[in-house]
């Protein structure tokens, strides 16, 4: 793994990033919809591939846990 634009460190540095921003939201469940929203919204279709292989194979390892849970929830990239 490197960490060139796109590389998955990148990826995990920057889904922790939005989940940063979404951490102080109360309601945990608008803070995970938040940045599921963002990262669909925003992120190219093989970023989320990547992000969400990356959760599966590596469980995730460097993603914060607001971050981690939102990846889980990301629908499959079309």
């Amino acid at each position: 793994m490197t960490d060139r634009p796109g590389g998955i460190e990148r990826l995990v540095a920057m889904a922790n990033d939005i989940a940063n921003y979404f951490h102080a939201e109360p309601d945990r469940k608008l803070a995970v919809d938040g940045v599921v929203g963002h990262i669909t919204r925003f992120w190219e279709p093989r970023m989320r591939k990547k992000i969400i292989a990356y959760l599966t194979v590596q469980q995730g390892e460097g993603l914060n846990e607001l971050a981690r849970e939102a990846v889980a929830r990301l629908p499959p990239p079309s």
